[in-house]
């Protein structure tokens, strides 16, 4: 299988594949939220629609020696169980605005573009340290081979589970001290030691 596989003690991390279709939506329909508004088949298809993409992402970004960007699929080592998804996704926000990130004395209200870090376990597996895990093994691949200065995160203020997956896996969490963008609220934030 091409692509980024990276291992920890209990996970591998792998690139999607099109069997993993029903498990992934499955997660994510949970960790975002059912649509009731949108027919169930419907949603199916737009996740059908994501996971090619995902695939093929994988593929495109290696052949253009471009960063590993995407999400991928973290199962777990002892039985090859899809247990959810982690990535790196390209970030572009106004995260001069807040003082700890700002990149010039006195911030900045222009965006910049960040490495950011996403992850997302399905219910059943929650609270285990999966997620710790798998954000802990891109953290690392993220400082060791890519040489990235910093890594972020982000959330709304009400997720405290993800506030704590970013406080375990080193990052200092900083606040938007402004009402806009709304939905810049919480940014974890991590430098590589190495800087």
């Amino acid at each position: 299988m091409p692509g980024l596989q990276l291992e920890s003690a209990r996970l591998l991390i792998r690139p999607f594949v099109q069997a993993d279709l029903g498990v992934i939506h499955h997660i994510l329909e949970e960790a975002f939220g059912w649509d009731e508004e949108v027919a169930q088949e419907d949603r199916l298809a737009e996740r059908r629609s994501w996971l090619e993409w995902a695939i093929h992402n994988e593929e495109w970004l290696a052949h253009l020696h471009q960063p590993p960007f995407g999400d991928r699929a973290v199962v777990l080592r002892e039985n090859k169980e899809l247990i959810g998804a982690v990535g790196y996704v390209p970030l572009l926000d106004r995260f001069g605005q807040i003082p700890e990130l700002a990149l010039t004395p006195g911030g900045s209200p222009y965006a910049t573009a960040e490495i950011g870090l996403f992850w997302a376990t399905g219910r059943q597996h929650q609270g285990r340290g999966y997620a710790t895990e798998a954000a802990r093994t891109l953290v690392k691949y993220g400082f060791d081979q890519l040489h990235l200065a910093r890594i972020l995160a982000v959330t709304e203020y009400q997720n405290r589970a993800s506030q704590r997956v970013m406080e375990k896996v080193g990052m200092t969490i900083t606040r938007n001290p402004y009402e806009m963008p709304a939905h810049l609220q919480i940014v974890g934030v991590l430098n590589n030691p190495k800087r």
